[in-house]
């Protein structure tokens, strides 16, 4: 429990934020996005550029990645029961060809109801699950991930009104595993160019995945956040990759994580003592102030929604005031805001 109860408020992490703010388009070239640097423990604040995160990187150091690859998720159908469009976003897979939805208008969407979205590609509601989301079972022919590529866009979320002219922009220049909803979006600043000068420097780039879900669509409500259930999301940590950040921990490295979704994924997988072990499955953790961080020494983010669990995660990490100064900074200086926005690292 934070020492401070007003902290497990929603409202605590509110903050004024000018629309004009939220990008809407991505920077022309990746790692020239701005990037404020938070020293946790001083609450000292530097303004640079993405570019510059080769400087405060040491030899030995390990940056954890999520690999995960968005899949054009955003499908528009039609109901022979019903006039209009129909939208479908895929969640994540729950096995076989049923997936979790989200499905638009849902008075539209009742078990048992088919939805056509092409010639080739089908969906039959099978049920409703907590939250509202639709179980899907998609019936096709050909290859689906395939089938989705044609029919499908990009799941950019609601505050993005511009179209994206180009789709990779929504992806890491290291996405590999098919599966998420969303782009874990701190990956988006890094070029193949500045990876490779990075691990030319003796910092190891470390492989997970998590594959983004509902949990990023899904704002906290509850007025007490303790009361806010987080939805679970499917992580890989290889034996491998786990080893290397044992390794680079015993050595004296820090582990930096690329990402809210690197940091929930590295205290999933850690025990009290920093050490994490290999998993594959499922995590629902829910990181907010007084959380003791176990696996993570660093950590570099976007800037997040008012009152959103990624902005807890932020403030827990950093500690709260450093982190609503750092925002509050931040829009004094007019940083660009949310997914294809600027970069934070907190060290």
């Amino acid at each position: 429990m934070p020492n401070n109860p007003d902290l497990l408020k929603r409202s605590a992490y509110r903050y004024d934020l000018p629309e004009e703010l939220i990008a809407q388009t991505p920077i022309e070239k990746r790692d020239c996005s701005r990037m404020l640097v938070l020293d946790r423990n001083t609450g000292a604040i530097r303004h640079t550029v993405f570019a510059d995160i080769i400087n405060y990187l040491e030899n030995g150091d390990a940056l954890v990645i999520n690999d995960t690859k968005v899949i054009p998720a955003r499908l528009y159908g039609k109901s022979p029961k019903h006039a209009g469009k129909i939208e479908t976003l895929l969640l994540e897979r729950d096995s076989g060809d049923v997936w979790s939805c989200l499905v638009k208008p849902g008075k539209k969407a009742k078990p048992g109801d088919e939805l056509i979205y092409s010639d080739k590609l089908k969906g039959v509601i099978e049920g409703i699950a907590d939250g509202g989301a639709r179980k899907i079972r998609f019936v096709y022919t050909g290859k689906f991930l395939e089938l989705l590529g044609e029919a499908g866009t990009m799941p950019l979320p609601p505050y993005i009104k511009k179209k994206l002219e180009d789709q990779s922009r929504y992806q890491t220049v290291y996405a590999l595993h098919d599966g998420s909803a969303a782009a874990p979006t701190a990956g988006l600043h890094f070029t193949p160019e500045l990876i490779g000068e990075i691990e030319k420097k003796g910092i190891k780039i470390i492989r997970t995945c998590l594959h983004v879900g509902l949990g990023t669509f899904r704002p906290v409500k509850e007025d007490n956040i303790l009361e806010h259930k987080m939805h679970i999301e499917k992580i890989t940590l290889t034996p491998e990759a786990a080893e290397q950040i044992n390794e680079v921990r015993r050595g004296g490295g820090r582990i930096i994580a690329v990402g809210t979704t690197s940091c929930r994924l590295l205290e999933s997988c850690s025990d009290t003592d920093g050490i994490v072990k290999p998993y594959e499955g499922e995590t629902g953790i829910f990181i907010y102030p007084s959380y003791k961080f176990k696996a993570t020494d660093g950590l570099i983010t976007n800037f997040h929604l008012p009152e959103s669990t990624l902005i807890m995660l932020v403030s827990a990490f950093a500690g709260y005031e450093n982190t609503m100064n750092a925002y509050r900074q931040a829009v004094a200086e007019r940083y660009r805001f949310f997914s294809f926005g600027d970069a934070m690292f907190v060290r």
